[in-house]
């Protein structure tokens, strides 16, 4: 018997489509009040096409409904950017799975499906998820991370595999010890991260100490290796295009302050709601939580 679709559940599966024109059709599908809007979507079901208005939240705001299994969703996910990055003529950006205050049942179920990279925001959730989890699962630190947590973070996370929120000279400089301390197989990836959004309460260092952190990470620290750049943006901003502009512009600045092509550093932005239009920006690798995993536990 076949097996049967996710259209008949809840929820559409969302496609994108990045049709630069859209008109305003009756709904076909009631849209959560609460979610902003974002780049021109479709939704498609066997019988039915619709199209979202341009600025419509994320293709993937709620992948394969909420009787989805995480498989279901994180095929949906990478089914969007799949779509997403042949209309643009894009390369796939490497995509991390969110799983802060997730359960290990729900990564354990993303790992089976075949996936291997992994964000965590906290530094002790990581450490003690890490060791209950299969060895090769790369993690990627994508949270505020403080000088002193260094060295619990790269001694608890053997398979630590990026740190993408180097903000500072003093937190490199704190991988770097650790990572000297552990004699570690291999250099540590690290990306600076920028706060494009100019917010106060935002981590990252500001857009003119990108290339001097940069260049302390690839002068000073052989123990990592300086991978690119990370943004976040503001939270909420319907028009996240001028926080990606900026990432790539502090790429530019750091690629030719170290002597090297900007493509050779990644450029890590783009989340749930935004990630078409980071795709379109030259992002390398995007972050995606609550619409693979469900929603998360409260963290106590």
């Amino acid at each position: 018997m076949m097996q049967k679709s996710v259209f008949t559940r809840a929820y559409p599966l969302i496609l994108l489509a990045t049709t630069a024109q859209a008109t305003r059709p009756p709904p076909l599908f009631a849209t959560p009040p609460s979610l902003p809007s974002a780049s021109s979507f479709v939704i498609a079901s066997r019988r039915h096409t619709a199209r979202l208005r341009p600025g419509a939240y994320a293709a993937f705001a709620t992948a394969a409904g909420p009787d989805a299994s995480v498989k279901d969703n994180l095929d949906a996910v990478n089914t969007a950017i799949s779509n997403v990055c042949s209309q643009l003529g894009k390369p796939t950006p490497r995509l991390v799975a969110v799983s802060k205050v997730q359960p290990n049942e729900k990564i354990e179920a993303a790992y089976a499906a075949g996936h291997r990279h992994f964000g965590e925001n906290y530094v002790q959730e990581l450490v003690g998820k890490a060791p209950e989890l299969p060895g090769d699962i790369k993690w990627h630190f994508i949270g505020m991370l403080q000088s002193n947590k260094a060295k619990a973070l790269v001694n608890g996370v053997p398979s630590l595999y990026m740190v993408e929120s180097v903000h500072s000279v003093k937190t490199a400089t704190a991988l770097e010890k650790a990572c000297a301390a552990a004699e570690r197989g291999e250099k540590l990836r690290v990306l600076v991260q920028v706060n494009t959004s100019e917010e106060d309460a935002k981590s990252g260092c500001e857009p003119p100490e990108a290339v001097p952190l940069a260049k302390h990470i690839a002068e000073s620290c052989p123990h990592l290796e300086l991978g690119g750049l990370m943004t976040i943006g503001a939270f909420g901003d319907p028009n996240p295009e001028p926080y990606f502009a900026m990432l790539a512009k502090c790429r530019g600045e750091v690629a030719a302050a170290l002597g090297v092509e900007p493509e050779s550093l990644e450029l890590s932005m783009g989340m749930s709601g935004d990630y078409d239009r980071a795709i379109s920006a030259g992002s390398t690798n995007v972050r995606v939580g609550s619409t693979i995993f469900g929603e998360r536990m409260k963290k106590a």
